[in-house]
């Protein structure tokens, strides 16, 4: 295992034990705010900081769609997911995985807290082969 992936394990770690699973909303500013710290942490290697995470779930993936971190279903985490859809059959992954710099992915997700189906935006930002994404329910 490549050092720049065993650091990500150990930072994505202390920041998914942060994430809280309340059923509140978070806003896009929100999610997109806490990606730029996601991202930011991984740029430094700052292994001691922790944020409060909450309203929204962060998500990593390589360039391939190996999914590194996954804050509300760890059953994901070292699976490949490249061809995962939304219920509409939006290429979801691909579309993650095709951010070249930062930006929002919006879709349709199964909401843990509601049960429903409902349109999620998550705000993705590039940290080399990586990708790193906060989301929310809209």
């Amino acid at each position: 295992m490549s050092k720049f992936l065993f650091r990500t394990f150990v930072l994505l770690g202390l920041l998914l034990s942060s994430l809280a699973h309340a059923g509140d909303r978070g806003t896009l500013e929100e999610a997109k705010a806490m990606s730029l710290r996601a991202a930011d942490l991984l740029r430094q290697e700052d292994r001691t900081r922790r944020f409060p995470f909450s309203m929204t779930r962060l998500v990593h993936y390589d360039n391939t769609g190996l999914n590194v971190a996954h804050g509300a279903n760890a059953a994901l985490i070292g699976k490949q997911l490249i061809d995962l859809k939304d219920t509409d059959g939006k290429p979801l992954i691909r579309e993650l995985v095709s951010v070249e710099d930062q930006g929002f992915v919006e879709y349709k997700s199964p909401n843990p807290i509601t049960k429903k189906i409902e349109q999620k935006a998550t705000y993705v930002v590039r940290v080399g082969e990586y990708l790193v994404g906060v989301g929310t329910y809209k």
